[in-house]
């Protein structure tokens, strides 16, 4: 079965085309199963609208299912649609986000960590001026906050778990047991971890995680899971057969998708 879970759209408001012009490409490039997993709205804001620019106004979410939904039946027998979001993980506001999510029926939620600070992640700027020990502490803070969203037991899939060096390739390089820290506690928790091929759209190059990351995700029984990233309809299902190839070879045996918070295991 081929599939990818992680896809944006205009909403968001830096993603192009509509929700249709995704399932048309999915359909195109042969998938069976295409999940719709928009930005969360910044839940924590007291503005409709925070960031624009980032993710959908809270007021959009209910429209934004709704469509999702009517596209589920009209390409039924067609393609398989799973309806998501990707949800910004903040601990500080993590009950205010589970109790909003449930209220609505979605098939997976997608974990990540876009904001670390007061800083969007992919900000080069946040790099300007740093050593690499500082690099390193910022590194062990990321880590520790995608270890959280393991262990919050909100999510179903983690996105992008080490994106942190997104706009900062040498962080590959810099080493801490942060990371294996984090990767046990994924394990543990038995949440999905992504392999994200967004990583080639970025001066990092690749996907996330990194090799060597997603070799140690394979030695510590991460569970794992696809997912473009696709914030443009030409990407969808990008580079779906090399990762799971790559899957292969590392001793994978199986992947995940979700259907109503349930979850399938697929041979790969």
């Amino acid at each position: 079965m081929r599939f990818d879970l992680h896809t944006h759209h205009e909403r968001c408001g830096h993603a192009r085309g509509g929700l249709r012009a995704y399932v048309e490409s999915a359909m195109e490039c042969g998938l069976d199963v295409l999940g719709f997993s928009d930005h969360s709205p910044f839940l924590g804001e007291a503005e409709d609208h925070y960031k624009p620019w980032v993710a959908m106004a809270k007021s959009e979410f209910p429209g934004y299912l709704d469509e999702a939904a009517r596209l589920r039946d009209e390409y039924r027998g067609r393609i398989d649609i799973r309806i998501g979001v990707e949800s910004d993980f903040f601990p500080e506001h993590m009950e205010l986000y589970r109790s909003f999510y449930e209220g609505f029926p979605l098939d997976y939620i997608i974990g990540s960590v876009h904001v670390m600070g007061d800083m969007d992640v992919f900000r080069p700027e946040r790099w300007e001026g740093m050593t690499e020990t500082e690099m390193r502490r910022e590194k062990e803070r990321y880590c520790d906050l995608v270890a959280q969203s393991a262990r919050s037991g909100m999510f179903d899939i983690l996105g992008h778990i080490d994106a942190l060096r997104a706009s900062c390739p040498q962080l590959e390089s810099i080493g801490t047991p942060a990371e294996d820290a984090m990767l046990r506690a994924i394990a543990d928790a038995d949440v999905v971890m992504e392999v994200n091929t967004s990583g080639s759209t970025k001066p990092c190059g690749g996907w996330y995680p990194a090799p060597a990351l997603l070799e140690r995700a394979a030695f510590h029984g991460v569970k794992v899971t696809f997912g473009s990233d696709a914030h443009d309809p030409e990407r969808v299902g990008e580079e779906h057969e090399e990762v799971r190839c790559r899957l292969r070879s590392l001793g994978f045996r199986e992947w995940h998708v979700f259907e109503k918070r349930q979850r399938e295991a697929l041979p790969l």
